[in-house]
């Protein structure tokens, strides 16, 4: 999938420097489960491949489209036990600030709305997490609960926002209806 500046893909093994690289480092990974080693961030990015052949999706890898840079892992996601049909994100600190991370969550709600048929979308979110939040806030999702992570991250309390195929599709409306005046 293309957009304005990103391409989003399936991860492939090239793009372990950047996941491992993303993983080590303590800041990005603060309400991810904290810093890990590349053997850590491989097996993490063989889960979401996994995902993918499993499932037929999974967290997309995030390309800058004009240099080729592996920046983030965001998209669908749905693990056994997890509360809800996910849509997440993680970027690389070097991406933050830029709005790759509502574009690229933009264009992956909208596939798992029109490619999935998924009839609603929720996003798993430390309640420390403020960046989170508002990229929450700025996709339309709203707090819906607070719900507990299974293993293994079993006990971890999270906050679960969210919103229906039909409140994004009406909100993307508005949004676009606003942009041309």
């Amino acid at each position: 999938m293309i957009t304005e500046r990103l391409i989003l893909r399936p991860p492939v093994q090239a793009d372990l420097d950047g996941w491992a690289a993303a993983l080590a480092d303590e800041e990005a990974q603060r309400y991810l489960g904290g810093a890990q080693p590349r053997e850590v961030a491989w097996r993490k990015m063989a889960e979401m491949t996994g995902s993918w052949a499993l499932m037929g999706y999974g967290m997309f890898s995030v390309i800058l489209k004009d240099t080729g840079g592996w920046i983030g892992r965001i998209g669908p996601w749905r693990p056994e036990g997890w509360p809800g049909s996910e849509v997440g994100w993680g970027l690389a600190r070097q991406a933050w600030g830029r709005g790759y991370a509502l574009e690229a969550a933009t264009a992956s709600m909208d596939w798992a709305f029109d490619h999935l048929g998924w009839s609603d979308v929720i996003h798993t979110i430390d309640p420390q997490n403020a960046t989170s939040i508002v990229l929450a806030h700025r996709l339309g999702s709203t707090r819906l609960r607070e719900a507990a992570l299974p293993p293994p991250f079993a006990g971890r309390m999270i906050d679960v926002y969210g919103q229906t195929a039909e409140q994004w599709k009406a909100g993307r409306r508005a949004r676009q209806a606003a942009a041309k005046r």
